[in-house]
């Protein structure tokens, strides 16, 4: 059996749901949220964790699941009948602890383990090892002082993004931190700049960005031709633009062979790489999500990603 640990809104699980069915595979799909509405027990045995979940009457046990994906499961849901901050408060960290013991029992048997997704997610990180592999990396600061992003935007054009979180939101309103350019500085921003670090980055003038999606040792490139607005210029994720053309991309050997690297290095088995390619025809990395979206990626160039990633599922079922 497959197991996929998601939510209930995740359309890109639902896509390797579609290809476990077409191919008549067994599988269960837990939507985290859901997870308080369940019976959940635990006992540890001689033979290792033993871990049960009765899931609208049928009961899966851990023990009997062979490979598992684990896609963007979110908090799991409190019952809206306990009012009390304080109570709801410990359901919700008990739920939640609960929940990370669980999947941290099954081992080698994901795609990306939920450890080594986190680990992979820091950014520092990612570009020290992108540069021992030989990527080309833009010349990179992060910091809260203002000085380090003054002493490089000296030195050319700059771009500015957040080190983890690109969503701000409150109890009324929320906002998206786009990737932006810097084209000034002063020491009045300071004190803000001081309050939080940021990612500073050398701007480079590029054709198009590449999204390129690492499965087991394949790469599935696509080029986002993201210059055809100046709005998606420094970021193709800004402004509303859903028809942006994207096209699958002929990816030079030695640039996969360094994505399917850095993946490895990471102890994945799955990572979605974003890098720019400029106008003399270099790539520079910029980050590696290891548990980014690619549904849009498949359904915009055809590009099979989802049958990769059950051939994946499956090979881990064989171990």
């Amino acid at each position: 059996m497959i197991l996929i640990v998601s939510n209930e809104r995740d359309l890109t699980a639902d896509y390797i749901v579609l290809e476990l069915v077409r191919r008549g595979i067994s599988y269960i799909r837990l939507n985290s949220e859901n997870l308080p509405k369940y019976l959940v027990s635990y006992v540890p045995t001689e033979r290792g964790d033993k871990w049960n979940i009765c899931l609208d009457g049928s009961a899966v046990e851990f023990e009997n699941v062979r490979a598992a994906y684990y896609r963007r499961p979110g908090e799991p849901k409190i019952s809206d009948h306990i009012s009390a901050v304080g109570l709801r408060k410990y359901c919700q960290t008990e739920w939640t602890a609960l929940l990370s013991s669980a999947l941290n029992s099954l081992g080698r048997r994901w795609l990306n383990s939920p450890l080594a997704i986190y680990a992979a997610e820091d950014k520092p990180r990612q570009l020290a090892v992108a540069v021992r592999l030989g990527f080309s990396v833009p010349v990179t600061v992060v910091s809260n002082d203002i000085h380090q992003g003054q002493r490089l935007l000296r030195n050319g054009r700059m771009v500015a993004k957040p080190l983890r979180e690109a969503l701000i939101e409150d109890d009324e309103s929320s906002e998206v931190i786009f990737t932006s350019e810097v084209k000034s500085l002063d020491d009045s921003f300071g004190e803000n700049l001081s309050l939080a670090p940021v990612i500073f980055q050398r701007l480079f003038e590029k054709t198009s960005d590449i999204r390129v999606t690492v499965v087991g040792g394949k790469c599935f490139s696509a080029e986002i031709l993201s210059q055809e607005s100046s709005e998606t210029k420094i970021d193709w994720r800004k402004g509303e633009f859903p028809n942006i053309e994207h096209r699958s991309h002929d990816l030079p050997i030695d640039i996969q062979c360094k994505c399917i690297a850095i993946v490895k290095e990471f102890d994945l088995k799955f990572g979605a790489i974003d890098l720019i390619l400029d106008a003399d025809g270099n790539y520079w990395f910029l980050e590696i999500n290891p548990n980014g979206q690619w549904a849009w990626i498949e359904n915009r160039t055809g590009l099979l990603i989802s049958s990769a990633i059950v051939d994946e599922l499956e090979e881990i079922s064989r171990c």
